[in-house]
């Protein structure tokens, strides 16, 4: 979900200018940005009614107690094959807070989820036709990067987000000067129950609003260092990567690893929602966007590690926040993949962004979902799901994780 971002190439200045001209049309335009993120579940992190994070106590459940068996889904039918994954054994011991994920042979892709338990209402059209791709190994971060790991990186580099930065002026000719404040949008639940038909009841821009600050100047991460970093537009996303001598996924790396080496499964560990009762990820419970129960322990944000992680040891591959990917996002990339168009070996996404939603608007494909998904109104924590955003914009429930090549 954006801050207020230049407008792209393909946007009159004047249609920019003309929406910054007032205070509220402001805030619309950082809104109607935000919706189309959530139409991709793409919905905020952190605690939905309070300015500060409530952490939780709970500690990580055991692997063994906590996750499912998984059982994979390879009915030629459905798409699915097995996955082949590399047999070669990691090349060296793990760089500090990443695991390896082997590479190989897999089917990427989603089925249609509609008619399944939380399978929720969207076709999701955008990840099909189930194809065959394969990656190479690479190592991955274990988590998401936190806000401990990302203020050292502000601290050895000065390097300031997007969101910290008020729009250039020359980018929007005739905006008052007031309105040009750097800021980003925040998940606001109503005091009510809404229909879901309107996403200007439950978002807002806050001036102030950035990884610091999640949800605005009085808002601080002291005492969050372990949560993941949030308001990450995807230049902020890739300056991290730099810096640690690392690179973000592609989406088919980030599938590959998030199946952990299972073929069709519904979730990153298995095929059902809570095996045997357990909350296996932090989604949204209760009536969206008016009512939180948390009763998977949270009500927003969860500190990383808090759930059971993958068959590669990789925690919150689904829910939690949303995570920035290297391709750009296009509707058909998988139909051109199939048919021949792009590669289908390691392969890194069309060369140009265009979603019929916003034509003008050049996006990177997100992966995983976020605290707030939930079969009403989302339901992009099945994994083989795609989401996408604003190359410009952060919210409070977008971060990210890095991967690393084998040298």
């Amino acid at each position: 979900m954006p801050k207020i971002s230049p407008p792209s190439a393909d946007t009159p200045p004047a249609f920019a200018s003309s929406l910054l001209a007032s205070t509220p049309a402001l805030i619309v335009l950082a809104i109607i940005a935000a919706g189309l993120l959530w139409w991709g579940c793409q919905i905020a992190l952190m605690p939905a009614a309070s300015p500060a994070v409530q952490a939780s106590g709970r500690p990580a459940l055991p692997v063994s107690s906590a996750r499912q068996q998984p059982t994979s889904s390879t009915n030629p039918e459905s798409g699915f094959l097995p996955t082949n994954p590399a047999s070669s054994p990691p090349p060296r011991p793990a760089p500090e807070g990443m695991v390896w994920v082997p590479g190989g042979e897999f089917s990427i892709g989603c089925s249609d989820p509609r008619g399944i338990p939380h399978g929720g209402t969207n076709p999701m059209a955008d990840a099909r036709p189930i194809h065959r791709v394969t990656v190479k190994s690479f190592w991955m971060d274990a988590t998401e990067v936190t806000n401990r790991q990302f203020e050292a990186f502000v601290t050895a580099t000065h390097y300031v987000t997007v969101a910290e930065i008020p729009p250039r002026p020359e980018d929007f000719p005739g905006a008052p000067a007031e309105n040009l404040v750097a800021g980003s949008i925040v998940f606001t639940p109503p005091d009510r129950p809404v229909g879901l038909g309107d996403h200007l009841q439950w978002w807002r821009y806050v001036p102030g609003a950035n990884w610091r600050h999640p949800f605005g100047p009085a808002s601080s991460i002291q005492g969050h260092e372990d949560e993941p970093v949030v308001h990450i537009a995807f230049p902020d996303a890739q300056a991290y990567a730099d810096w640690a001598g690392k690179r973000l996924p592609t989406e088919a790396e980030w599938e590959f690893a998030a199946r952990g080496g299972q073929a069709g499964l519904v979730y990153p560990w298995g095929n059902q929602f809570r095996p045997e009762g357990r909350w296996m990820a932090n989604t949204w419970q209760g009536r969206f966007p008016s009512e939180n129960t948390a009763a998977d322990g949270f009500t927003g944000i969860a500190p990383v590690r808090q759930f059971p992680p993958n068959d590669y040891g990789l925690y919150d591959m689904s829910g939690n926040v949303w995570e920035w990917c290297a391709d750009w996002y296009r509707p058909d990339t998988y139909q051109r993949q199939q048919l021949g168009e792009l590669p289908t070996e390691n392969p890194t996404g069309p060369d140009t962004s265009f979603d019929p939603q916003e034509p003008g608007i050049p996006k990177r494909v997100q992966r995983g979902g976020s605290f707030l998904c939930t079969d009403q109104y989302c339901s992009r924590y099945i994994v083989g799901t795609r989401g996408k955003g604003d190359v410009t914009s952060g919210c409070n429930h977008i971060g990210f994780r890095c991967v690393q090549d084998v040298h």
